[in-house]
């Protein structure tokens, strides 16, 4: 038994929990990012997507793309979002990239038509950020 022999086995249970439970938060770190950027865009919120942001996110829109930093972006959102606010937004797809990149498509619904939506997440240390967020008009 090794090493094991020495370790009480209440100490052994305790840390063999601590293992599996920290490579849960992982998961759970991404999946709670992605559910919150989809709450962020659903209800037009500039400031509560800027959380999520890296140092730096790029913003195309329908083609014009540009990055900015986390406050600039956060006022370009801002001003897309009083031009075109939402009434829905959904995701139709997430995937991941062999690389580790997550990303999301969806569909912004306004008043006047849609956007599809492709969001870029990639991974810093062990939380997920919004790097680029792509709006084409459909």
């Amino acid at each position: 038994m090794g090493i094991f022999k020495f370790l009480q086995p209440g100490i052994f249970i305790a840390s063999l929990l601590l293992v599996v439970s920290s490579l849960g938060i992982e998961g759970m770190a991404q999946s709670d990012v992605i559910n919150n950027v989809r709450t962020a865009m659903k209800s037009g919120s500039s400031k509560e997507l800027s959380q999520y942001f890296g140092s730096m996110v790029e913003l195309n829109f329908d083609g014009e793309k540009s990055s900015y930093s986390r406050s600039q972006a956060e006022f370009v959102l801002k001003d897309f979002f009083k031009k075109n606010p939402p009434i829905d937004f959904q995701y139709i797809h997430q995937g991941a990239s062999k690389q580790g990149f997550k990303y999301v498509i969806g569909k912004y619904s306004v008043s006047n038509g849609s956007f599809r939506i492709w969001i870029l997440f990639k991974k810093d240390e062990n939380t997920y950020y919004v790097d680029t967020i792509d709006f084409t008009r459909e």
